[in-house]
């Protein structure tokens, strides 16, 4: 099994990805967020980001929970609740925090919430560590490989 690298080109979070998203997660006291305004290429239906686009955001806010829990963990469940719109060019905030964890699997929640606080969407995932963030020497813990 080999340990997952960040080279910088995540679609979700990679500076160097040219048509990704380009999220930038910090720690709270709860686990990490996000804030970001979604540009009209990640459209679906006008001025709504398209689902996937909303998925994205909250399996990497999961994925950014559990590396701030020190775990390069990768999804193996994902499910989602649209609750309403996520906006195109309007503020929004992601969230993700562990919720549980037995051994090397996380059970992680996320949210997508707009610049009042109200949810728009959520997700719950289980993730499965495949080994500490500082297995290797790349971008997750300030170097690059």
């Amino acid at each position: 099994m080999s340990v997952p690298v960040d080279d910088g080109n995540c679609f979700a979070c990679g500076p160097e990805n040219p048509i990704g998203l380009h999220l930038h997660f910090e720690r709270n006291d709860d686990g990490v967020h996000a804030e970001t305004t979604l540009a009209p290429q990640f459209q679906g239906w006008k001025a709504i980001a398209h689902g996937g686009i909303a998925m994205s955001l909250l399996d990497e806010a999961m994925a950014h929970a559990a590396a701030a829990a020190g775990h390069r963990g990768v999804t193996a469940s994902i499910n989602v609740r649209f609750r309403k719109p996520v906006p195109i060019g309007e503020p929004i905030t992601i969230s993700g925090r562990i919720a549980w964890q037995r051994r090397n699997v996380m059970h992680l929640e996320s949210s997508i919430q707009d610049r009042i606080g109200t949810v728009l969407a959520d997700g719950e995932g289980k993730f499965v560590s495949m080994g500490p963030i500082d297995a290797i020497d790349d971008r997750r813990v300030g170097r690059t490989k």
